[in-house]
């Protein structure tokens, strides 16, 4: 029995050695969007480590998954958690249901497990099946009552409470920004959404994709300007006469304009901020630009972008932050190919395309409170996995000592089950 219990007991050693992250932080505002629709993916233990090999710190999840959750504790690293669309009516009706989930989903990993914001459903507003907006009608007060639940649990001032939107909210294109406006018909649900991020300091979220806007009209918008590449040529918009260096800058100013549109003064406490852009390296033969050469200049552009800690031409003191779509290829997504194919990797850890992420060690985070604004942990302690000594990490050596880690650890798992007797000896 001796024998069998060291058995067990360098095996958790070994698969320790391989989940265990590295010393992560939150310290960037670029995140990464950690979507879970493949058949084939790593398990979640396995997934921290790589984020941080990365140099990420910040991730948002679709569901309050426990085995994600329990991955994440210890880590450092900034989880945005998501409360499924199908919870909305049930949290809206019965303030009960919000304790309840808060409690269970929220309150029970913290603080190991460091959790900053929930996205209360996902494109609840443009949700194509929403045909009578009943569950337009349900996104306030379910934020209303998720905020009370938090508030009685005293985690208001911690874990902010937020939803993400697709651009589709918007009446018109995002240009020119300055003309930007919401739908009209989704107004009675904006506006006082507007008013509840104005009260409580929580951002507004947008899905922002200029790779849909180049797709869709890929001869009035130059590939360049798409790619945010410092080279494109800058566009004005005759409403502001702000100039626009790159697509994603035009499409948040839109946004910070139909909010100022809508919201008055309260909407000028609001801060818009990407929770999904990305761009895919694969579609099908009608998606134009959908290349691993495309995916990988648009987001080396997002992350020079970012850690530039510049804000938009509108709002240039408020530094962006953005989340990119998405951490791995996901091969049960629905739809056109390229739904299938926005990953940095693929689900075997290696880089989908080549991509270098640069990214300062020392970049600041503004982590915490109601709004995510708190301070931060100072960067990182010490380098991690793939780091330089200039301070810079790339994505290709990092996935590799990533996936040599597995390896070994599996090789030392294989080893003591070949070497040592079964473990029968439990029995007696």
């Amino acid at each position: 029995m001796a024998l069998a219990f060291l058995t067990l007991l360098a095996l958790l050693l070994a698969l320790a050695w391989l989940t265990l992250p590295a010393s992560a932080t939150s310290a960037s505002f670029v995140g990464v969007n950690y979507g879970r629709l493949g058949d084939d993916l790593p398990p979640p233990q396995a997934v921290p480590r790589l984020i941080t090999s990365i140099g990420i710190g910040r991730v948002r999840i679709y569901d309050a998954d426990p085995a994600v959750l329990h991955a994440f504790a210890n880590t450092g690293i900034e989880l945005v958690v998501g409360l499924p669309d199908s919870c909305l009516p049930a949290m809206a009706a019965d303030p009960d249901e919000a304790l309840a989930w808060a409690r269970a989903n929220i309150q029970a990993y913290l603080p190991a497990t460091k959790i900053a914001a929930v996205t209360v459903g996902n494109e609840v507003l443009t949700n194509a099946h929403d045909t009578g907006f009943a569950l337009a009608r349900c996104l306030v007060p379910a934020m209303e009552a998720l905020h009370s639940a938090l508030a009685t649990l005293g985690l208001d001032g911690v874990v902010a409470v937020t939803t993400a939107h697709s651009l589709a909210v918007l009446a018109t294109p995002s240009y020119p920004p300055s003309a930007a406006v919401f739908r009209r018909e989704l107004l009675p649900y904006i506006c006082p959404l507007i008013a509840f991020h104005a009260r409580t300091g929580s951002p507004f979220f947008a899905n922002a994709y200029p790779y849909f806007a180049y797709q869709r009209d890929p001869s009035q918008i130059a590939l360049e300007y798409a790619l945010l590449d410092p080279s494109a040529a800058s566009i004005t918009d005759p409403g502001s006469g702000l100039r626009y260096a790159n697509l994603l800058h035009a499409q948040v100013d839109a946004v910070y304009h139909a909010i100022a549109a809508a919201g008055g003064d309260a909407g000028k406490r609001v801060e818009v901020r990407v929770s999904e852009t990305g761009w895919p390296s694969a579609g099908d033969p009608d998606e134009i630009g959908a290349t691993p050469e495309n995916a990988g200049k648009y987001n080396s552009n997002l992350i020079r972008l970012v850690c530039q800690k510049k804000g938009t031409p509108l709002v240039p003191g408020t530094p962006l932050r953005a989340y990119i779509f998405a951490l791995f290829n996901e091969n049960q997504k629905e739809g056109p190919k390229s739904e299938r194919n926005y990953g940095l990797f693929k689900a075997d850890g290696t880089p989908a395309y080549h991509l270098d992420i640069k990214m300062p060690p020392e970049d600041d985070t503004t982590s915490g409170g109601g709004s995510e604004s708190g301070g931060g942990d100072g960067g990182y302690e010490g380098e991690p996995d793939g780091a330089s000594s200039s301070g810079y990490f790339g994505i290709s050596s990092a996935a590799q000592q990533w996936r040599t880690k597995a390896s070994v650890a599996a090789a030392a798992v294989a080893a003591i089950i070949l070497h040592l007797p079964s473990l029968g000896g439990f029995d007696s």
